[in-house]
Parts: structure tokens; sequence; C-alpha cells
């Protein structure tokens, strides 16, 4: 009898030990599991109070759609300003609600003076030849002597072309398949009265297929660090079935138009009014129109870019200077049935709402 109570106790003795062994193990993995848990809540807590609290611009801040300043004024966007805008005291607040979304940059500090769905993405239309433009006078080193051929591709593309300076308004003398014309006649084109065809032949010369450039965009737009922009084409028309692809946004835009503003010869061009242009032997003409309405009626505009689809809508760009010459703006209207007037009033306000210091 007492062999086999010696026995059982053995056993129980043996299962106890097991048994404290497991728990100690089980109780260490649930300390393990707890304190992981616990430290991710911390960490994102931590995450979500620096995000709440993440530095904005100088200006006019809203930290619930603002982009942080470490996005906004990285090394490829932004010099270091000499002077930031302020927003005074008694200043108005601005609503543009005939737009879809709205965007009032300080070219020179990256200051958002004003942003109603900045960040959202949607078709652009034309106003991707700035990037189109910037590409251009980055790749050739002369655009009078560049010679550019003209081939079928371009001839036929849909919307504004060369001769026709809206859809289907042809008054001029169009481009012929096979023409020699110079890279500068082709971006006074593009960007003075949004031709397409321009946008079409300078992008295959270039990168060789419109598919090659649209690359080399996408590409630049990363290099600014663009985090809501996808080029498809060089002029900004939609591909069929895949219009999706095709977007950006207005605080893109408005980044891409500050950018461009260190190439003097794409605002030089924007404040042209009107212009001819000729094939490179000299034979054939162009009239080139200018389809800024502001340029005679607002002095202190540098330029204009417009847009327009029916999915995009009717877009636009402008850059102003105040009336010491020394600050400019941008501002950008997407999907706006009056923007001609509300970016007026977008310049004037900005003015009036703001100083530099």
């Amino acid at each position: 009898m007492s062999k086999i109570n010696h026995s059982m106790l053995k056993k129980i003795f043996s299962i106890k030990i097991l048994g404290g062994i497991f728990f100690v193990f089980f109780c260490g993995f649930v300390f393990y599991k707890g304190a992981f848990l616990i430290d991710k809540l911390l960490k994102d807590e931590e995450s979500q109070n620096e995000e709440s609290m993440a530095p904005m611009v100088k200006g006019e801040s809203d930290e619930k759609v603002l982009p942080s300043e470490e996005n906004l004024l990285n090394k490829h966007s932004f010099p270091v300003a000499s002077y930031l805008p302020v927003k005074k005291a008694q200043a108005s607040e601005l609503d543009v609600f005939r737009a879809h979304s709205s965007v009032i940059l300080d070219a020179d500090s990256g200051t958002i003076l004003h942003y109603e769905n900045g960040k959202e993405e949607r078709q652009i239309a034309s106003l991707t030849k700035i990037m189109t433009a910037v590409l251009v006078v980055e790749k050739i080193k002369d655009l009078d002597r560049e010679a550019v051929t003209i081939d079928e591709e371009a001839v036929y593309a849909d919307g504004t072309k060369i001769g026709c300076p809206s859809s289907g308004n042809c008054i001029g003398t169009r481009l012929k398949v096979g023409e020699v014309i110079s890279a500068r006649a082709l971006l006074k084109a593009m960007l003075m009265n949004s031709a397409n065809d321009s946008a079409i032949a300078l992008s295959k010369h270039i990168g060789g297929t419109q598919e090659n450039f649209v690359e080399m965009m996408n590409d630049k737009a990363k290099e600014l660090g663009l985090k809501n922009t996808n080029f498809c084409t060089a002029s900004g028309l939609e591909i069929d079935g895949r219009e999706s692809e095709c977007y950006s946004s207005a605080y893109d835009i408005a980044r891409i138009a500050a950018f461009s503003m260190k190439y003097k010869v794409i605002w030089d061009t924007f404040k042209i009014r009107d212009t001819v242009v000729y094939s490179m032997d000299g034979k054939i003409s162009h009239d080139i129109m200018n389809t800024n309405r502001l340029l005679d009626e607002m002095p202190e505009c540098l330029g204009t870019k417009t847009g327009f689809t029916p999915l995009a809508g009717k877009s636009l760009m402008l850059a102003a200077h105040d009336s010491t010459k020394k600050h400019k703006i941008i501002a950008v209207v997407l999907n706006d049935p009056y923007m001609w007037e509300d970016i007026k009033e977008m310049t004037h306000w900005a003015f009036n709402s703001y100083v530099w210091q």
C-alpha cells in the first residue's frame, strides 16, 4: 500500500511541476502579448497626437485637411523665402463654393493661404500642360532651333488644336502631316491656346512615344513629392476606358505651377496676347490666340492656364503678384463653372487678407 501511495505521490508531484511550468509559461505569454498591445496602443495614440499637432504652414490653417509642413516645404519645391504671408486679424474667410476644389499658395514659400478639398483627386484636363511645359524646357536646350516633325497622331488630336482655338471651331491654318516646326512655336500654342496637337507633338519628340513621355511626367511628379497626381497623357485628354488613371489635385497643380516659375520662358509665354508662328521653312503660318480673359483686365496677373473636358469640368490656374511686385500667389480652381469670376475674387482676397513679413 505504501508503495502504491509513494508511486501516486510521485505522479501527482510530477503533474504539479508540469502544471506549474505551463502556468509560468502561460503567464509569461499573456504578459508579453499584453505589453505588446499596450505598446502598440501607446504608439498609435502618440502617432495620432503627432499628426494632430504636426507643424502647419503659416497662413490659414486647418489641421484636418492641411498637409504637414514636412510634406509641403521640401527641397524640390520651394526655396527658403525671405518673407512669409501672415493673415490679418480682421481678414474675412473665403468660401469658393462654386468650385469642386480650390487652393491659394504663396508661390515663394509654399504657404497655404486658402484650402478647400485641396488634395481630392480628380481629372484636371489641360492643366496637365503645365507639367508638360516644365519637361519641354528642361529637356530641350534651344527651343528655337529644335525642329519637331508633325505626325498624324498630332494632326488628328481631339479638342483644341492649332487653327482651331476651341473644339470644332477651326478658323485658321492647322498643322500638316510632315510639317517641321520649332519647339518654341509648339510651346506657345500649347500654353497660350491649350493646343492638344502641340502637346502630343512635343511629347513624342522628347519621349519617342506619348507613353514614355508620360512616364517622365510621373517621375517628375514623384521628384516634386506630389502625392495625389498621376498623368496619363501630355495634353490632359483622358484615355477612353482609363479615365480614372488621369488625375491630380488643386494643391498638386498649384505646386507644379509654383515650381514652373523657375523657368522664365514659361511665364513669358503665358503673357503673350496673340502671335503668329511659322514652320521652319517659313512657308506655313499659324495664328495663336491666348485664352486668358484676364490678361488686360488684371495688370497683376502673371498668367493663366485653362482646362476643360466634360469629365474634369472647367478648371483654371492663375498666378499674380501684389502691388509691390515682390510677392506672388498661385490660385487654382477645379470644376468651377464660374472659374474666371471666382479666381479674380480669390486673388483680391489673398492680397487684401495677408501681409508679407
